[in-house]
């Protein structure tokens, strides 16, 4: 989810905490959960830092090892470890058990949005991405708030909350149905799909698409459970050439193959250069394809410029290339 949600869902966890007989008890125990439940919803993004770097290291690493079961686990200790001694009057098994549900429901919640995490490092790499729920889900963030303005008008946050929980526990499982006629449309009309990726939308009925066959690649929207293929392509395997061997090398391709499990390639050949470009089909915005990976190379092979990320213009993409082909 987007940091505005995780920190609305912080709140919430740490209203909901005053249902537990000793944070409700015990002044010290229950600022200090809710310092800690805002947190804890926090902490596993921290991993953001790495955009300052590059987009290449934060392609690779977003959302991986800091969403790790071993991250999980630990992360808790550490937050506990820092906030207790400010509160040395906290109950600390209670203390820690509600920074553990905050980190854990994090980490949880993010699985099923379609980015999704690594949530089972370190016994598996696999990305895990149910792609139910968009990044920012209006109805999510919004119940939040609501719930947090009606604490803030003096109803007992407890009971509040659970009732919140409650109705987005049955949103989730309406998003899950939904999701699943959009599917069983998308096999009708593609049956040899070899793989079917769905991701939602900030809208409840709109859905993305991207399949692909032994042979082509898909790319539609769904409105409702109403499937539009928008754009077609004739699947080409990536060939083994000296070009697209030496562009394989280069950081920010290797980190956009790490993540991006549908996408068509390009070979172009200027005067003095090559320009290699890797494009994902999961995210077509207005007819353009803005997520992709692009290599320079120079005549013997040796990398001029690249880049990864999003872009949603030709011209500004030469500007983070700097470089404009003959």
């Amino acid at each position: 989810m987007d940091t505005g949600t995780h920190v609305v869902m912080g709140i919430a966890l740490g209203g909901l905490a005053t249902l537990d007989p000793v944070v409700a008890g015990n002044h010290a125990t229950a600022a200090s959960v809710i310092i800690a439940t805002i947190a804890g919803s926090q902490i596993p993004d921290i991993d953001t830092v790495l955009k300052l770097r590059n987009n290449a290291i934060y392609i690779r690493n977003h959302r991986g090892v800091t969403h790790s079961i071993p991250a999980v686990l630990l992360w808790p200790i550490i937050l506990t470890a820092v906030i207790y001694p400010f509160f040395p009057g906290a109950s600390l098994l209670h203390l820690w058990a509600w920074t553990f549900a905050a980190v854990f429901i994090h980490v949880f919640v993010d699985i099923f949005n379609a980015y999704g995490t690594q949530a089972l490092r370190p016994f598996s790499s696999k990305w895990v991405a149910l792609g139910v729920i968009n990044t920012f889900d209006p109805f999510i963030f919004g119940i939040h708030v609501l719930g947090i303005v009606v604490w803030l008008f003096g109803e007992q946050p407890g009971y509040t909350f659970l009732v919140m929980y409650l109705i987005i526990i049955a949103y989730y499982l309406i998003r899950f149905y939904v999701r699943g006629k959009v599917m069983a449309e998308v096999k009708r009309l593609i049956p040899d799909a070899t793989e079917i990726i769905i991701a939602p939308t900030m809208k409840f009925h709109r859905w993305r698409i991207a399949a692909m066959t032994e042979t082509q690649f898909f790319v539609g929207r769904a409105v409702k459970e109403q499937v539009e293929i928008l754009d077609r392509f004739v699947r080409v395997p990536v060939p083994e050439t000296p070009v697209i061997e030496a562009a394989k090398k280069d950081k920010n391709l290797s980190a956009f193959l790490s993540f991006s499990p549908v996408y068509r390639w390009e070979v172009d050949e200027y005067n003095d250069f090559y320009e290699v470009r890797f494009i994902d089909l999961r995210y077509r915005s207005n007819g353009h394809y803005p997520f992709v990976a692009v290599v320079q190379l120079d005549r013997n092979l040796n990398r001029i410029s690249s880049y990864t990320g999003w872009v949603f213009s030709e011209q500004k993409l030469r500007k983070k290339l700097s470089i404009i082909p003959n």
